[in-house]
């Protein structure tokens, strides 16, 4: 069964975002090692989950990116899983997905994880997103987490799990420190469901 993976950037205080959604905190700590790290963890996956103030900017970002002569080998294949794998974006407003491979579910979330989950394929994996990610935990769908903690703390943002209504029993089966300071922490889920 393919697996649902929440991939986040975090500060040390809980935060995947500044208030108006700024990452400047953790474009300062980024680098090489990272992005090698992050297509490898992308390579094992091969459908994105996103919502739709997620998936504008990214659609804007990686789209451009790919003929992009000045970007890193690391960022020319990390564009290209990005623009190739398929992208389930989930949401109301959005009328017609521009980014190719795009699907647009604008019905129920965990019934349509529960149909992605029981098909063939590598596993499903999310950045960002807030808003599909606190429906994801609340639905119990979350299998893993891999959490790139930054070692900054911004005070106020978006917190990552802001909605909780109960724990969420979380088990470390790895670690990994950067020369940068940052540590991804990857944490399974012991209470998922499929």
């Amino acid at each position: 069964m393919r697996k649902v993976i929440v991939s986040m950037n975090m500060t040390l205080d809980g935060y995947m975002a500044g208030p108006q959604c700024e990452l400047d905190w953790h474009f300062r700590c980024w680098n090489e090692e990272m992005a090698m790290t992050t297509s490898e963890l992308l390579g094992r996956a091969d459908t994105i989950l996103l919502g739709r103030i997620t998936y504008d900017a990214m659609a804007r970002y990686w789209s451009a990116k790919i003929g992009d002569l000045h970007s890193s080998r690391e960022d020319i294949d990390f564009a290209d899983m990005m623009n190739r794998y398929t992208k389930v974006v989930f949401s109301r407003s959005l009328t017609t997905p521009i980014w190719n491979n795009s699907r647009l579910v604008k019905g129920n979330i965990a019934k349509e994880i529960r149909l992605l989950k029981d098909q063939p394929g590598r596993d499903m994996i999310t950045y960002g997103s807030g808003q599909i990610v606190d429906s994801l935990v609340r639905q119990k769908l979350v299998d893993e987490f891999q959490i790139w903690m930054h070692p900054v703390a911004i005070g106020r943002g978006k917190a990552l799990f802001r909605e909780l209504q109960h724990s969420i029993p979380l088990q470390l089966s790895q670690t990994r420190t950067f020369s940068t300071g940052v540590v991804l922490l990857f944490y399974h889920s012991i209470q998922s469901v499929s």
